[in-house]
């Protein structure tokens, strides 16, 4: 099944930018930025548990250590 989806022309700009090639389709563009948001997505969502995991174990830094090592005045 094929659709038309309607686009701003600033859009349809940069995504003419975006292509690697002059025969890469808009599709094949549009699909390219759907896997790099799905994979940081993923990226993300692990380097959350780590930090989640870290806080559990006590692997954290006072706030008050924190601002003395960087010199703020906060």
């Amino acid at each position: 099944m094929v659709t038309t989806i309607q686009i701003s022309e600033e859009l349809l700009e940069r995504l003419k930018k975006m292509k690697l090639h002059e025969k890469e389709s808009y599709e094949d563009i549009i699909l390219d930025l759907i896997e790099d948001r799905l994979e940081l997505s993923e990226e993300t969502k692990r380097e959350i548990e780590e930090s989640r995991k870290e806080a559990i174990e006590g692997k954290v830094h006072k706030w008050e250590d924190v601002k003395r090592e960087l010199k703020l005045n906060v």
